[in-house]
């Protein structure tokens, strides 16, 4: 007690009328006048220390009150989550839905890339719809004329369909960089076209350039309306074979099942590109991703560490985490 007999709290004065007065006072002149901590003491006849008390105090009574208002649509709890969840480098979760979530997922995508720091000197895209979403939503001059190197085959044109062959040559553009194409099929008939195709001297300078790229950007697949059904890579009666191997979608053409496991080697041995093993070893390796018909291949990627960096949506987030755990 005081020696007026008014409660003291440790080492602060007497809460009375005088003190809460005081406390407005100083809170007012440093969120509202922008004033520095030394001019409010100098005006009020304190020290610093007695002002920053003051002001702790104000923010501890509920005096002053402090808000976050946040100026995008981002779900910061949610990549929070999902960073800890899934041993993520960092994850973008937009609060989006339904036909606006490509959108809103490629936009925050196509921003994420052009906020990196230090800016990519070469990065690696993969092909699709989704990604195409993000090319359109690059900023102009986003990359510091960066090498942008396409990391999976190309699939036959198809028929409405622009968005397949050109998001590395997109991104090269706006980037004001050089791109540089994978000239060959995604996916061809027989292994052994595979591998005479990557001992050819031009493929096999690209796929090198491409294992060498520290920062990858890249979707997924769904299993049913597959690009690569559409193109021809892969027959119907190809796909009924993935579906009773559990397939759920593919990774740069790669199809998996919903532990992350190759669903098919046959088809494997067949696909030209960037392998799953070669994702899990880079520096940046981010996945955008939206659609509930890819929230299973999101899974299986997400177990088996095919990405440390995550874009999406609250839909899908909240899908994941609640899936995170299943055997």
């Amino acid at each position: 007690m005081s020696e007026d007999g008014k409660a003291v709290r440790g080492d602060r004065l007497p809460l009375d009328a005088e003190r809460e007065h005081l406390i407005e006072r100083a809170a007012r002149m440093f969120y509202a006048e922008d004033r520095t901590q030394a001019d409010i003491a100098t005006e009020l006849g304190l020290n610093r220390w007695q002002v920053s008390r003051l002001l702790q105090e104000g923010r501890d009574l509920g005096i002053v009150r402090i808000e976050i208002v946040p100026r995008s649509d981002r779900l910061p709890d949610l990549e929070a989550r999902l960073v800890e969840t899934f041993g993520l480098r960092d994850a973008v979760v937009v609060n989006h839905g339904g036909a606006s979530a490509l959108e809103g997922v490629a936009r925050a995508a196509g921003q994420y890339l052009a906020g990196l720091k230090p800016r990519p000197q070469r990065i690696g895209v993969s092909w699709g719809r989704t990604m195409a979403a993000v090319a359109h939503w690059l900023p102009e001059g986003w990359g510091r004329a960066a090498e942008v190197v396409q990391i999976n085959g190309t699939v036959a044109p198809i028929p409405q369909s622009g968005h397949h062959n050109d998001v590395a040559e997109t991104f090269a553009r706006k980037g004001g960089g050089r791109f540089v194409p994978l000239p060959v099929p995604a996916m061809v008939g027989e292994a052994r076209t595979r591998e005479v195709l990557e001992r050819d001297r031009i493929v096999a300078d690209v796929l090198d350039l491409a294992r060498a790229t520290q920062l990858l950007c890249f979707s997924l697949g769904a299993l049913e309306d597959s690009a690569l059904l559409l193109s021809g890579n892969i027959t119907t009666a190809e796909q009924e074979g993935l579906r009773r191997a559990g397939a759920v979608g593919d990774v740069l053409g790669r199809f998996i099942d919903a532990r992350g496991r190759i669903a098919d080697p046959r088809l494997e041995e067949r696909t030209i590109g960037l392998t799953l093993a070669d994702l899990k070893t880079r520096e940046r390796a981010i996945c955008v991703v939206t659609g509930a018909d890819k929230r299973d291949v999101t899974c299986g990627a997400l177990r088996v560490g095919l990405c440390n960096i995550l874009v999406t949506d609250r839909t899908m987030a909240i899908h994941v985490l609640e899936h995170a755990h299943d055997r």
